[in-house]
């Protein structure tokens, strides 16, 4: 399956960001979907999950401002990001744990917060 990452930019802290991950082929309803982030300097960090079941969990740095809904029609899931702050920049990605664990990241999108 290939994951593409879409949807960042530069926003104003305060500001909002959807971003897009597009599956080449369905598989939500089969494993979890994860969103991850990478600020320069730092290890990635898992943001926001939803269970092939629908059941989401979010790192304690984003709940309240992030959700991870998904489309299984178009083999999509978000990441709807509100109430951003400059700690949030970073190099977005989605993934599944597997291809995580073996290492196999796609090249993300670049969401950048200004102060």
């Amino acid at each position: 399956v290939q994951l593409v990452e879409s949807g960042g930019g530069l926003v104003q802290a305060g500001g909002s960001l959807r971003l897009s991950c597009a599956a080449s082929k369905s598989i939500f309803s089969i494993t979890a979907m994860g969103w991850y982030r990478q600020a320069p300097g730092n290890q990635r960090e898992l943001v926001a999950t939803i269970t092939s079941g629908g059941s989401t969990n979010y790192a304690d740095s984003v709940k309240g401002r992030i959700t991870i809904p998904r489309d299984n029609d178009k083999n999509t899931v978000y990441l709807q990001m509100n109430s951003l702050k400059p700690e949030d920049t970073a190099l977005y990605y989605c993934n599944t744990k597997a291809r995580a664990l073996l290492g196999y990241w796609g090249q993300g999108t670049q969401v950048t917060v200004s102060s």
